[in-house]
């Protein structure tokens, strides 16, 4: 992918930075999330994945110049959520939002954001918290997904992004085509420096698949039987090293944030005791 990803656990920041330098000249210093092309850290393309097999009305990529760096996905008509690093240091005039397309460069509604709101505890060098929200430009049509039931260790979840499909830190593949990875939540401790109580560690099937430089922001969905629910983000590789998808991912729980979502928006009924 291209310049943003899953941000780095805070003691790999340095060794991130280095190896994503030559690449990346205009990327931040890593940190949280999976995507390859943002303000922040190095950012995640899905290792191991499949091209999309059906249609995702809430996903959104989010493109800057010619790079998609993150991914999104609709909560409201007006509002959108995704990896705080996403969105931090970042005008949302610079970045085109693509909304309900499997391809990254053409179909469904494109738009921008009016409003970018990066959660106000989100710290690059500190686990938790990278979660934000977009105030869309316009309105959009697109499905929303809502909020799953808090996720547990042992919950099945699918992966989506468009980041690098190789592992490598100075790999360039990025696909065109949405990409999907089936894998399920794990115990929080087999993840390095996770918040346990509002991110969720989540298994890399076969160690060699997950979220890569790219990915970041993009959606952890449940599926209920009836439809697809927004269990979380993805924010940060949840290992040491530089390659993608060699150990679980940490993805931020959107279920924890509920109140502060709800209270962003303006929308009640993000609650978790409201009906």
């Amino acid at each position: 992918m291209a310049a943003q990803g899953p941000r780095r656990s805070p003691h790999a920041v340095g060794l991130a930075v280095a190896a994503l330098t030559a690449l990346l000249a205009t990327l931040l210093p890593p940190a949280h999330g999976a995507a390859d092309g943002g303000a922040g850290g190095p950012t995640p393309h899905i290792v191991g994945g499949s091209d999309a097999d059906q249609v995702y009305p809430f996903i959104v990529a989010f493109t800057s110049g010619e790079q998609t760096y993150c991914a999104g996905a609709v909560l409201t008509e007006e509002w959108v959520v995704t990896a705080a690093h996403c969105v931090q240091d970042r005008s949302p005039e610079d970045v085109e939002l693509r909304i309900g397309s499997t391809l990254r460069s053409s179909g469904g509604f494109s738009t921008t954001g009016a409003e970018f709101h990066p959660h106000p505890d989100f710290d690059w060098d500190a686990a938790g918290a990278d979660i934000g929200l977009v105030r869309l430009s316009e309105p959009t049509s697109a499905t929303p997904i809502e909020l799953s039931e808090p996720a547990e260790p042992g919950t099945p979840s699918r992966l989506l992004g468009w980041g690098r499909s190789c592992p490598e830190p100075d790999c360039t593949e990025q696909p065109e085509t949405l990409q999907q990875l089936d894998t399920e939540v794990i115990e929080p401790g087999e993840c390095t420096d996770i918040a346990a109580e509002s991110e969720l560690c989540t298994d890399n099937p076969g160690g060699d698949s997950g979220a890569c430089y790219g990915d970041s922001g993009g959606p952890q969905l449940i599926d209920t039987g009836d439809e697809w629910r927004l269990a979380g983000v993805t924010s940060r590789p949840g290992y040491d090293g530089d390659s993608c998808a060699q150990g679980p991912s940490i993805y931020t729980d959107v279920v924890s944030h509920a109140d502060w979502i709800a209270d962003t928006t303006g929308d009640a009924r993000f609650r978790p005791d409201t009906p």
